[in-house]
């Protein structure tokens, strides 16, 4: 099996990093190639960073935020927000990054994914997925940094997703998203035993056995986080370290 993946996730707004609670409330928690670099010599296994205001105010995600962070860690980098083309791809892999993540353009034109697979590999694909539970119990889908509801399923357009060629899955609970309460155990299980490719968690880690659960019960490939990192409540080697006393397969 290979190991469990740590994966950081950074907020970005105008240039910095923020976080809230359940996508709103947002607050400054620093500088994001800074943060990036700590945590790449703190032992993350991989970064996020995802522009989250690029789709609703139609901006790209800047290529020079690429070029500084591939310039300051050796870890592998995912960047999502406002990518629409595979033009907006090239450039951002030319500037440094390894993964790119698509959401909001990848839904409302799937074959982005197939476009963006077939010139750069499904190894290269994020497809970014944002939930929230309805009052029927089922989750649906959520668009532009989760502010417009859909009436498709989470698990419908993951298949379909991975269908078109997404390598792997980033699943975030709004529901959970800053809460600290724990992950979408539930819903994380369901995406990681129907679908052939990874599945990160997203929303709601706040202490060391939330980890150990999503692994365990949830069964994600990784598991993401922000707050609990940027605030310095769970120091990344800390985390592992617990992680192997559970037995679960971590990188050191």
């Amino acid at each position: 099996m290979l190991a469990k993946r740590i994966i950081p996730c950074l907020d970005i707004q105008n240039g910095r990093t923020v976080k809230g609670t359940n996508f709103i409330n947002l607050r400054d928690a620093g500088d994001p190639v800074e943060l990036g670099a700590r945590y790449a010599m703190e032992g993350a296994d991989e970064l996020v960073f995802l522009d989250i205001t690029a789709t609703h105010e139609k901006r790209k995600t800047l290529s020079e935020l690429a070029r500084r962070i591939a310039s300051h860690i050796n870890i592998p980098f995912t960047v999502g927000g406002g990518i629409s083309s595979a033009d907006d791809v090239r450039v951002l892999l030319e500037n440094g990054a390894d993964k790119i993540s698509v959401n909001t353009a990848a839904f409302k034109n799937p074959k982005l994914i197939s476009e963006l697979a077939g010139s750069f590999g499904s190894q290269c694909v994020v497809l970014a997925i944002d939930v929230k539970k309805g009052n029927n119990g089922e989750y649906f889908v959520y668009l532009n940094g989760g502010r417009l509801e859909t009436k498709t399923t989470c698990l419908d357009w993951a298949k379909r997703g991975v269908q078109m060629g997404a390598g792997e899955i980033l699943l975030t609970s709004m529901d959970h998203d800053g809460t600290k309460n724990g992950f979408a155990v539930e819903l994380t299980r369901l995406l990681a035993e129907n679908l052939p490719v990874p599945v990160i968690a997203s929303g709601g880690g706040g202490t060391r056995e939330h980890f150990s659960q999503i692994f365990k019960e949830g069964k994600a490939d990784a598991a993401l986080a922000a707050s609990i990192f940027h605030f310095g409540e769970i120091p990344i080697p800390h985390l592992k370290e617990f992680l192997i006393t559970e037995g679960i397969d971590i990188r050191i």
